[in-house]
């Protein structure tokens, strides 16, 4: 599990830095500065969720069996898949009806980090690591 949520976080990671880059350089001349700013929140939303897919991935190495840190990773995905993929193609060809499947991208993140949460509630820490 921890293998391919840590290669899920490499390929994020990778398409934010390009998706980020060709807003910042692309479409900086074709889009008006709502549109910009639509894209950029995708963008924001898009790095911080890659960065919680990695720490699910760092942690699952020593907790591979954990339900909690697998349903984390998914929800996450689902919310970059939807959230900021909403918002890109939203700034990107202005069909306003895709500002409806932003919501679902969000009720992901937030499952996601609820699962995380969990997770942390049911580790026992040593009395040197508290």
């Amino acid at each position: 599990m921890a293998k391919h949520i840590l290669i899920l976080a490499s390929i994020n990671g990778f398409l934010v830095v390009a998706i980020g880059a060709f807003g910042a350089h692309g479409l900086e001349s074709l889009l008006d500065s709502a549109a910009l700013a639509t894209y950029k929140t995708g963008v924001d939303y898009h790095v911080f969720h890659t960065l919680a897919l990695f720490g699910c991935g760092l942690l699952a190495v020593n907790h591979p069996d954990s339900v909690q840190l697998r349903l984390a990773a998914r929800l996450f995905l689902l919310g970059i898949i939807f959230f900021a993929g909403s918002l890109y193609l939203l700034s990107v060809t202005g069909i306003s009806w895709l500002g409806a499947i932003t919501p679902i991208g969000g009720v992901g993140f937030l499952g996601g980090w609820t699962c995380l949460g969990w997770f942390a509630t049911t580790q026992e820490l040593s009395s040197a690591n508290k």
